[in-house]
């Protein structure tokens, strides 16, 4: 199976930038996006209207936005972390706050990095670049480290 993104991001407009950024950095895994909370931990436990998905296919990594409808990004961390499965799963804080206090809870619920989204286009490019290289090439998952 290969290594796929879960982009979890309600606004549509960074979805298409995001998307871009990855296109444009030529990185070619499968970005699946959901659009709120709720969605996110229907897709991840398989669930809901992602029942029929295969529930031990994960995402090599998340990508998080916090302020999003129905389920708070910190809610859905907090739930990952919580469920056997995904609990070690890559988790990217991707989000336009600053708040010091949602950055030290996101680590705090064990999001693996938090990144604050540039409102800049080529700054966002490079920063999914980077985020592209390090979590789907150089990173060594637990998913890989089993397959050893």
């Amino acid at each position: 199976m290969s290594k796929f993104i879960l982009l979890v991001e309600d606004n549509p407009d960074d979805v298409v930038l995001a998307l871009r950024a990855l296109k444009r950095n030529h990185i070619a895994n499968e970005v699946v996006v959901v659009r709120d909370g709720a969605e996110a931990l229907d897709f991840l436990f398989a669930q809901g209207s992602h029942a029929g998905r295969n529930p031990e296919h994960l995402p090599e990594v998340v990508l998080l936005d916090l302020k999003l409808p129905k389920l708070h990004g910190l809610e859905v961390l907090q739930r990952i972390r919580a469920h056997e499965s995904t609990c070690l799963m890559p988790v990217v804080v991707l989000t336009t706050s600053s708040e010091e206090q949602d950055i030290i809870e996101s680590y705090r619920l064990g999001a693996n990095s938090y990144i604050r989204k540039p409102v800049d286009f080529d700054q966002f490019t490079e920063a999914v670049r980077q985020l592209g290289m390090y979590w789907l090439v150089l990173n060594q998952s637990v998913k890989q480290a089993g397959e050893l």
